[in-house]
């Protein structure tokens, strides 16, 4: 059987990746303006890029097909891979809790580097939540709290990801219980994904630069929404 050679974990996590790779930013703003979201904008293919270039209702869209990434990974190829191993047959390590995280973990990983799009992605942030929403809901709503907070108060959706990042390791730890170990790893990779994935919006943080949300666009000069332009360099 599949389990009994242990092949079900390494499929699952495959699994979890291909399903994170898949870059609905991209596909989402395609349909709806016919335009690579690659060439817009930031050049990133996540929420937030996909709102400004193809309109709010498009942002939540792609903000909630790459939440479900991360859920179901986290949420149904484990639990699957886990009911296929078994007790017996399912290492030490390999327990239901930190096997969600690493497919969890996987989604997000796909999504910030998709074997489709040449392992050049988004930022891992939706993706993130799907998996925390689907591991322990109690750790997004926190970060998610901390999201809401930071926006209002600077209105920099880059910064309040940051900081959002930052706190679900600090509410893992925080949190307890029996999956206490595999969510504290599990978060503290993502933080530390997330803000390697956004250096450079740090760097324009820094100097001011970094642009706000809800800010009107210049009259002069400004590319109209949807139509095409050198991206900013997100390295």
């Amino acid at each position: 059987m599949l389990a009994d050679v242990g092949f079900s974990a390494p499929l699952a996590l495959a699994a979890s990746y291909l399903l994170g790779s898949i870059p609905f930013g991209l596909v989402v703003v395609r349909l709806l303006k016919g335009i690579d979201l690659r060439t817009v904008g930031s050049g990133n293919i996540g929420a937030t890029n996909a709102g400004r270039a193809a309109g709010r209702g498009a942002g939540l869209a792609v903000f909630a097909l790459d939440c479900a990434k991360g859920g179901l990974a986290a949420g149904w190829l484990a639990p699957w891979c886990a009911a296929l191993l078994g007790e017996s047959a399912r290492p030490q390590f390999l327990d239901p809790f930190a096997l969600a995280a690493a497919c969890g973990g996987a989604a997000v990983v796909g999504h910030c580097f998709p074997v489709y799009l040449g392992f050049q992605g988004g930022k891992g942030v939706a993706t993130g939540c799907g998996a925390l929403l689907a591991l322990d809901a109690r750790i997004f709503l926190i970060g998610g709290a901390v999201w809401l907070v930071s926006m209002v108060a600077t209105r920099l959706v880059s910064l309040a990801s940051i900081l959002m990042g930052l706190a679900f390791p600090v509410a893992a730890w925080f949190l307890g219980g029996p999956a206490r170990d595999a969510h504290l790893v599990g978060t503290v990779l993502l933080a530390s994904l997330i803000l390697v994935r956004h250096r450079s919006n740090i760097m324009r943080i820094a100097k001011g630069t970094e642009p706000k949300a809800f800010a009107k666009r210049a009259r002069d000069g400004a590319t109209p929404v949807g139509q095409a332009q050198p991206p900013l360099k997100e390295h």
